[in-house]
């Protein structure tokens, strides 16, 4: 299939945020998608989102005060920021987060977290980056990704638009994808 256009993406990706879809209808958009190299990620912090496919970990990130990326070049990548309550973003090492917790633990239940990550920062948090962008192939395209330094998770990326990209985690052992967006911060 041929790349669709960055304004027929943005539309299908606004559409599928708002109701909701399918494994297949996401992976449909991430292979239309245009990919996008190291080189043309912009640098800074990007916000995080996820796309609704139904997956176990449906809202587990959100609701845990996740906030998205920072890509300072391509070997200083923050995989994980994080939202303090009281506004105060930081980065924290992906090795502190319980992640076999994510499909046993109702995303609700995370709220608590949410609340008490100001109180958390110091054991979480960390200044060294914690992961890497490679360009690299993935469902027959290179495109960017990001791979974490010590958790067998790699992070492709496609581009939806200047502003925009959606990613798919891939973790080994997570038998279905964890569908997410990146929106650049201005």
């Amino acid at each position: 299939m041929a790349a669709e256009s960055v304004t027929d993406g943005t539309a299908r990706l606004r559409a599928l945020m708002a109701d909701g879809c399918t494994r297949e209808q996401a992976w449909e958009l991430f292979d239309a998608l245009p990919t996008v190299r190291v080189g043309e990620i912009t640098t800074g912090r990007w916000r995080g989102d996820e796309l609704d496919t139904g997956h176990p970990w449906k809202g587990v990130l959100v609701e845990s005060g996740w906030y998205g990326k920072q890509f300072d070049d391509a070997d200083s990548v923050q995989p994980l920021l994080f939202a303090a309550p009281d506004g105060a973003v930081f980065a924290v090492d992906p090795r502190r987060v319980p992640l076999f917790l994510a499909r046993k633990v109702p995303a609700s239940a995370l709220r608590p977290v949410r609340r008490g990550l100001g109180v958390l920062r110091p054991v979480l948090s960390t200044r060294t980056p914690r992961a890497r962008l490679r360009n690299l192939e993935f469902r027959g395209k290179t495109s960017a990704a990001m791979i974490y330094d010590h958790l067998p998770i790699i992070d492709v990326f496609r581009k939806v638009d200047d502003q925009t990209l959606l990613g798919v985690m891939d973790l080994r052992g997570l038998r279905e994808p964890y569908f997410f967006v990146l929106h650049r911060e201005r």
